[in-house]
């Protein structure tokens, strides 16, 4: 039997156990993981992960973070942990078990507790992203969305979560290798992808398959990606749209309930140590592999070759073979795509980035066929319409007094005079009295305050309504988190209504500055509280001195300039 076909072990019990195990875990503390959690025991269960059987104890963690290894010595170059918040840690010992739970409450396994211990998260980013810099999504989610304390152990698999969408493209490492014999592919080329498939893709998985001698496994990620990518669904509806294009029983589509962390090299050779145990003999790593994009500083996080470095200085060790990935370019001459370096002198090379792709879809432009094919072009166009046709949502955020209030309030009546898209103000005082009317003014009170603003802006963006939200919104963390959510629907413009302190004070309609200066109101931003100002906002406004139409109007002329509404 081909050893990369063989079956892999799994962590899950039989079912009569798990069914035992079930009725015992009622007692059991629970913990109702987050999505990137569910991603990651699955894989831990499967065998996706293999030669992991749980969580990383500490010293599991600390050797990861510092070598790329276990302490056993085996190649594992990312912290796969258990993040829980501090008051779930207090209750859990070492020693003790606990029910890890999907989101609907249903239990999916075990984790028999061994190690708790609070990390060095800057030290973590440092080491696994290359820079503690919160540009870098994985990083911003540890130190921003991730619990601060971490748990390690074994688990007990009880069932898989469950998914209902995709069921016939989603396989466990041993339901491919399993495909694999049954179809006599010895040779197999994964491609891991997160984008859509243009010509260019489909051209360079066929000279890969080819230079390998090898079938192809398309392996696309549907689990976590970067904030901002297209949705799995409408990916995945991309990739059965040219599925037909490459060669009968040549080719196969299977979905990767993975969690992504863009941590470049890293990331790349655990890639290939997860295709590698969903049976693949050859992994395609491509130019920049698994980045983030741009640091703080403007610049790109990793070089464009440094996963293929690290690739190649381990794919020994690993057990899989790296095919280059070709950077492919369309020659007009010769109507077809090559790679570029093998194009002939004076030849006239056409290329469409990522970049300008999304300019094209969100204005309407046309996209060439030579660039891609038109069943995916269509699939793009209904799930992410012409700017001026999407939901977006204008988000004010300023000192206590600035005037968010009072321009959202005439935004909102110009929009409506527009017509076109319903449109709903979730203003500060509306959402505290309808959604917020228990929450307090700590801290976590605010941000859960936002965070619900977030969510029904969202929803609204989602539906191709206008949300006008004009909260304080102090913290970029969580003003961050809430850019995420609705981007992922539509376009999110941030406005910083940055009126001073002096002069929000010396409007203080309600008496609050004065309460706050005299201590008789606690945690007041501005005063005993920070309000970290947007460093780039889509619009910055200082009201003093200026008309509210006239600010009104500014916004207007943005959303023009954005192509959000039309000229």
């Amino acid at each position: 039997m081909n050893l990369a076909h063989a079956p892999l072990p799994e962590l899950y019990v039989s079912p009569d156990s798990a069914s035992k195990l079930k009725l015992e875990a009622a007692d059991l503390p629970s913990w109702d993981l987050t999505a990137r959690q569910v991603c990651d025991l699955e894989l831990l269960m499967n065998g996706g992960f293999n030669p992991l059987r749980g969580f990383l104890s500490e010293a599991d963690y600390d050797s990861v973070v510092e070598t790329m290894r276990l302490t056993d010595g085996s190649l594992w170059p990312m912290p796969i942990t258990l993040d829980v918040t501090e008051k779930f840690a207090e209750g859990v010992a070492p020693g003790q078990d606990i029910a890890l739970r999907d989101p609907e409450g249903v239990i999916l396994a075990i984790l028999s507790v061994s190690d708790k211990w609070v990390p060095n998260k800057a030290r973590e980013a440092e080491k696994v992203f290359g820079a503690d810099d919160l540009a870098h999504p994985a990083v911003n989610y540890l130190h921003n969305v991730a619990g601060k304390v971490y748990l390690g152990g074994p688990i007990t698999g009880i069932q898989p979560p469950v998914h209902y969408d995709y069921r016939a493209r989603r396989d466990t490492p041993n339901e491919l290798r399993a495909f694999f014999r049954k179809m006599g592919w010895h040779r197999v080329v994964a491609f891991q992808t997160r984008n859509p498939l243009h010509r260019a893709h489909q051209e360079l998985t066929f000279r890969a398959a080819r230079e390998a001698q090898a079938n192809l496994l398309i392996h696309p990620v549907v689990g976590m990606t970067k904030p901002g990518d297209i949705d799995h669904f409408t990916r995945v509806r991309c990739y059965e749209a040219v599925l037909d294009k490459y060669p009968a029983s040549t080719t196969s589509l299977s979905l990767l309930n993975l969690a992504m962390r863009m941590a470049g090299p890293r990331e790349a050779v655990w890639h290939g140590i997860i295709r590698k145990n969903h049976g693949c003999t050859h992994f395609i790593v491509g130019r920049d592999h698994a980045g983030p994009g741009k640091n703080s500083q403007g610049e790109d996080f990793y070089g464009p070759y440094d996963a293929q470095d690290m690739f190649k200085a381990h794919q020994d060790e690993i057990g899989i073979e790296m095919v280059d990935f070709k950077h492919m370019v369309w020659v007009s001459e010769r109507a077809e795509y090559q790679p570029i370096d093998e194009v002939q002198e004076g030849h006239t090379v056409l290329n469409i980035s990522g970049t300008e792709l999304r300019r094209r879809l969100q204005e309407g432009l046309e996209i060439p066929e030579w660039f891609s094919f038109p069943e995916v072009v269509a699939e793009l166009r209904r799930t992410k319409p012409a700017r001026s046709k999407q939901g977006f949502t204008l988000f004010f955020t300023g000192l206590s007094g600035s005037g968010k209030s009072t321009i959202a309030n005439a935004v909102m009546v110009k929009l409506m005079e527009m017509g076109g898209r319903p449109v709903t103000l979730l203003d500060g005082d509306i959402v505290r009295k309808n959604l917020s009317s228990e929450l307090g003014f700590s801290k976590e009170h605010r941000d859960l305050n936002i965070r619900r603003i977030g969510y029904v802006a969202s929803e609204i963006t989602k539906n191709g309504g206008i949300a006008i939200c004009a909260p304080i919104a102090p913290y970029t963390a969580t003003r961050r988190a809430v850019r995420e959510e609705i981007e992922a629907f539509g376009a999110f413009v941030e406005i910083h209504v940055a009126t001073s302190l002096e002069e929000c004070e010396k409007r203080d309609r309600k008496g609050l500055y004065k309460l706050a200066r005299e201590g008789k109101i606690k945690e007041f931003t501005g005063i005993s509280d920070p309000y970290e100002a947007p460093e780039n906002p889509e619009l910055r406004l200082d009201t003093a001195g200026l008309e509210v139409d006239y600010c009104a109007q500014q916004v207007i002329l943005k959303l023009e300039s954005l192509g959000l509404i039309a000229a």
